[in-house]
């Protein structure tokens, strides 16, 4: 995929209102860190109050996921969810915007030699994640230590999505943005010997997904994972990360690759998965991404889990 290039037709006055918004942005985030932590925090609360539909989703998940959480702690754990959500408007505008140097030092990386030791061996890597709300941030940090190529959905908005691009792909001069589409080009990159960030952790439907367990539930989970790693001839590398809460940065960490992988079947695998990210976002519930339907897609003569939409 070409790199995002400026266009006159941006300066369109239909995309007028989207600039002063992105220019009032980009003046917030020249305040302090610890400020824009808290900003984020007032950002979340009002989110929480006003989006009522996404507040309903995150607590049924958080009510199926911690049964045995007493109601008052699972409120406690969905405000927070909340205000991490919040600052994690703020950290986007970060990773797109600040400086290397600003940036850098928030990052504290551990198992960097994982993706080095692969690199160095012509070894393609699935950096595999989980839908974390700093993971904007932690591909940015990670991004300036290691080139990675991202798994990319294009913007409906044609100015958001050149910013947005850009904003991703500037850590790395080589680093690329591949449409989530586009397999061909996934297994290239693989086949070329480098590191690329998915997340297999959201419900994409019944298309090439499997029901396995997930915090005890059953859970469409996509086999792309076993067919990326075998076709790229790749590793699957664990990676998680976490907003530190006395607000010195973020603490990432690249964990050993995933052994005998590919295993026997599609469904041991994405089983696997499912444990591995259960484990990951038991680590900090408050930071994962609640809001998004996990349990959208049933197995067939089950009840939704959900409140229809209006």
């Amino acid at each position: 995929m070409d790199r995002p290039r400026f266009r006159a037709y941006f300066l369109h006055p239909r995309f007028w209102l989207l600039w002063l918004g992105l220019g009032l942005l980009w003046l917030i985030t020249q305040l302090p860190y610890v400020v824009l932590l808290k900003c984020g925090r007032g950002l979340g609360a009002l989110m929480y109050w006003g989006a009522r539909s996404r507040r309903q989703i995150a607590a049924r998940n958080l009510q199926l996921c911690f049964p045995d959480l007493p109601a008052v702690e699972r409120k406690r754990l969905l405000k927070e969810n909340f205000a991490s959500t919040g600052i994690a408007f703020f950290e986007t505008a970060m990773s797109w915007w600040w400086p290397t140097e600003r940036l850098a030092p928030l990052a504290h990386i551990e198992g960097l030699e994982q993706l080095k030791q692969a690199q160095a061996e012509g070894q393609g890597v699935i950096l595999m994640a989980v839908h974390f709300t700093t993971l904007e941030i932690g591909a940015a940090l990670l991004g300036q230590q290691h080139t990675i190529d991202g798994m990319y959905r294009e913007h409906k908005n044609p100015l958001f999505d050149f910013v947005q691009r850009r904003g991703r792909e500037r850590h790395n001069l080589d680093a690329s943005a591949i449409e989530r589409e586009d397999v061909r080009a996934m297994l290239k990159v693989l086949r070329a010997g480098r590191a690329i960030w998915y997340a297999p952790d959201q419900d994409y439907g019944l298309k090439q997904s499997l029901f396995v367990p997930l915090f005890g539930i059953s859970a469409a989970t996509v086999t792309a994972t076993t067919k990326f790693a075998r076709l790229g001839k790749a590793r699957v590398v664990p990676f998680t990360q976490k907003r530190l809460d006395d607000g010195a940065g973020y603490r990432l960490v690249i964990h050993s690759p995933l052994e005998d992988f590919p295993g026997e079947s599609e469904e041991a695998d994405c089983l696997r998965i499912n444990q591995w990210a259960e484990s990951a976002i038991r680590e900090c519930p408050e930071q994962y991404l609640w809001a998004h339907r996990r349990f959208k897609t049933r197995p067939e003569g089950e009840p939704t889990l959900y409140k229809k939409r209006r």
